[in-house]
Formats: C-alpha cells, sequence, structure tokens
C-alpha cells in the first residue's frame, strides 16, 4: 500500500467514525404508557369546586386511548376514601399504527367535597392509564389539595 492510498484510508476511516459518532440516539420506545402530571388548577379549592389535573402522556407504540365510549382507560384516585373516577382518553393515533406518541391530556373532577365533617380537609389524588394493550403506565400523585367548606 503506497503512503497516498494509507493516507486516503485513514481519512476515510475517521470519517465514518466521526459521522457514526453524530448519529442521533434512537428514542426508547416503552410499549407502556407513562404519564407526568405537570398542574392542578388548584391547590385551595371550595367544595363543590371543580378540579383539572393537567398530565403529559408519552405512549411508544401509539396505543393510548380507545374510541369505545364503554372503556375507560384513565383512572383518577381519591386518596382520601380510596373512590376511583374513571374516564376514557380517545383513541389518540389510529389502529394499527405504531408511533411513539405524546401531548397533553386536561381531566376534570366535576366536582369535591369535604369527607370528615370538619371545615377543611387535605387530599391527594393519584392518576395512571392503561393503554389498549392492557398496559399501565406509572401512577402519579398530586400535591396536597385542601378543600374548604
Amino acid at each position: 500500500m503506497t503512503s497516498n492510498n494509507k493516507i486516503f484510508s485513514s481519512l476515510i476511516i475517521s470519517i465514518a467514525l466521526f459521522f457514526s459518532h453524530c448519529k442521533k440516539d434512537e428514542p426508547i420506545a416503552s410499549e407502556e404508557p407513562s404519564i407526568e402530571l405537570e398542574s392542578v388548577s388548584s391547590t385551595n379549592v371550595l367544595e363543590g369546586d371543580p378540579l383539572t389535573f393537567r398530565i403529559k402522556y408519552t405512549d411508544g407504540n401509539g396505543d393510548l386511548g380507545e374510541n369505545n365510549p364503554d372503556v375507560h382507560n384513565l383512572f383518577l384516585t381519591d386518596n382520601r376514601v380510596n373512590v376511583t373516577y374513571e374516564y376514557r382518553i380517545q383513541e389518540l393515533a389510529p389502529e394499527g399504527s405504531s408511533i411513539i406518541i405524546q401531548g397533553h391530556l386536561d381531566v376534570e373532577l366535576n366536582s369535591t367535597a369535604v369527607t370528615d365533617g370538619s371545615n377543611s380537609q387535605s387530599v391527594t389524588y393519584s392518576m395512571y392509564v392503561v393503554d389498549r394493550a392492557g398496559n399501565h403506565s406509572n401512577t402519579v400523585t398530586s400535591e396536597s389539595i385542601t378543600i374548604h367548606k
């Protein structure tokens, strides 16, 4: 191998190594959905007032959400009394597609109540989602919310 060929080969190898290290990492696509609680409309409410929870969701294969109105796939639990409210997330990606989806959902609890007879009570709420394959997301819990009579 001549000196020019060695230099040329070394240059090609260096360029190839450079571009292989510049490649963007592929996103990790989990089949299990994940959620993050971004905000709650208020941490002090009057009894009977609604609360809105804003969550960020990510699903690695796009099967979060359902068009069947009888299916519930988002669950919000009042941790004081262990009562769970069931909601339906509409289908977010077409059936049969396998794409990473992410976005935000606003979940509204229509009414709040003091359950122990006092003038005010603190509560936390927990939430999780389930995709069409039955995979459960992580569970997120709100900060303490005070409900006043």
